[in-house]
């Protein structure tokens, strides 16, 4: 039988692996933990290989330097793991949208072999990526795969199946998911999420992200009707619209009545949420994120987070005080497709200052260090606690002064003085 001849260790994977090989390995849940444990394990036989991976979250020796330039991590988003590493340049970042991941991956010098974990084998000889389509599923077909089944992983559906005569090889594990609990909303993001909340129409296709925004604002959208759901990250807080049937994607353009995504992070109701379940598609990011597929529906809405705003409407999302702390992902893909919708509207929510409270996140110029994510062009409407900036198609001096509206109280007489300075108000 197929299951038994290819049924091997995990360390067989370094049978495949190649002086100069490219390893690409999906984000997240998405990564065969006892695969890239193998790999790390034997790197000291390795000759020049390179992992490539967006958002790491297991710790490895590898990623600090351990083996040099014999088996070395590249980085296209950084994560509470590879932000050390980065500072202390022992892995590489490199800048892009989240769209285009897969075409740099393709342009890679070496030979590719994508390792990634998956659910148990069904019947007919396919294995399922699970919570993950993003930038590994454009690859199948193309590239060698060598995966993890895993029986904790949920079988989904899309266009991330792989069938074991696909594969170079492939390995059985059994651990648990990591889970991210959703975050509890503060009074701050309960005030920004209804902001944004009362702006989206019965109708709209959402791009919502994971963290104490995002939350607030699907709880607030629990009397809304006919909602779509079109995003690269699917979390805990979808499913109650769902179960309330406030998603329904019956208003949709593209794939109408599916939940559309790239990849899922949440907890295990969310995991359970995925099993089996034919109403959302796990899609390649080379489709999911690509603004002109999104400019497709009609409303679409984009929400996502920024860490400072200048008085020109350049976002920074992916630095904090002048240093890299994440990366671009699909931000300013997301900014794109909904600038170019029917009706649609780019959100961006950020606090009004830092933690403390002691610096202004609307700021004249940005912090000297950081880098634009969304762009002056792009950027659509601003929220903070204390309102929404509508910055479309308005002057620099109309954007000036939404922003400054929308700043903590403390700090306004200083912005308003130093626009004045730099002559964007008289």
């Amino acid at each position: 039988m197929r299951e038994e001849k290819h049924c091997s260790s995990a360390a067989a994977v370094l049978d495949h692996v190649k002086p100069g090989m490219e390893v690409i390995v999906p984000l997240a849940n998405g990564e065969p933990q006892t695969v890239v444990d193998a790999l790390d394990a034997g790197a000291g036989d390795l000759e020049g290989v390179t992992v490539h991976q967006m958002h790491t979250l297991r710790d490895r020796p590898y990623l600090h330097g351990a083996y040099g330039d014999r088996f070395r991590h590249v980085s296209y988003f950084l994560s509470h793991v590879t932000r050390p590493a980065f500072r202390n340049g022992t892995c590489d970042l490199v800048p892009c949208h989240f769209s285009e991941v897969p075409s740099l991956m393709r342009r890679l010098d070496g030979p590719l072999l994508v390792v990634a974990a998956a659910s148990p084998m069904d019947r007919h000889g396919y294995f399922s990526l699970g919570t993950n389509a993003d930038y590994v599923a454009p690859f199948i077909g193309h590239v060698p795969f060598f995966i993890e089944a895993n029986p904790n992983m949920p079988r989904t559906f899309g266009r991330n199946s792989i069938h074991v005569s696909q594969l170079a090889g492939w390995c059985e594990a059994d651990y648990p998911l990591i889970e991210v609990p959703p975050a509890e909303p503060s009074d701050l993001d309960a005030t920004i999420a209804r902001f944004v909340a009362e702006r989206v129409p019965d109708g709209a296709t959402l791009q919502v992200g994971i963290g104490a925004i995002p939350n607030a604002i699907l709880g607030y959208l629990r009397e809304h009707r006919d909602l779509g759901i079109h995003t690269e990250l699917l979390s805990d807080g979808v499913i109650d619209l769902v179960e309330r049937g406030v998603v329904t994607g019956t208003r949709k353009v593209r794939r109408p009545g599916k939940i559309v995504t790239t990849f899922c992070m949440g907890t295990r109701r969310l995991y359970d949420f995925l099993h089996e379940n034919t109403a959302v598609e796990l899609l390649p990011v080379d489709w999911v994120n690509d603004p002109r597929i999104i400019a497709q529906e009609r409303s679409f809405v984009s929400i996502n987070a920024t860490t400072e705003v200048d008085f020109v409407g350049q976002a920074a999302s992916e630095t904090i005080g002048g240093r890299y702390w994440s990366g671009s992902g699909g931000q300013a893909d997301f900014a794109r497709g909904a600038m170019y919708s029917e009706g649609g509207h780019g959100y961006l929510v950020l606090h009004s200052t830092t933690s403390d409270g002691t610096i202004s996140r609307i700021r004249p110029r940005l912090t000297e260090g950081s880098v634009v994510t969304t762009l002056k062009n792009t950027i659509d409407h601003v929220v903070t606690e204390y309102g929404v900036a509508e910055l479309r198609g308005r002057s620099i001096r109309e954007r000036t002064l939404a922003l400054i509206d929308i700043a903590h109280p403390k700090f306004r007489d200083e912005l308003l003085a130093e626009a004045k300075a730099m002559g964007y108000l008289v």
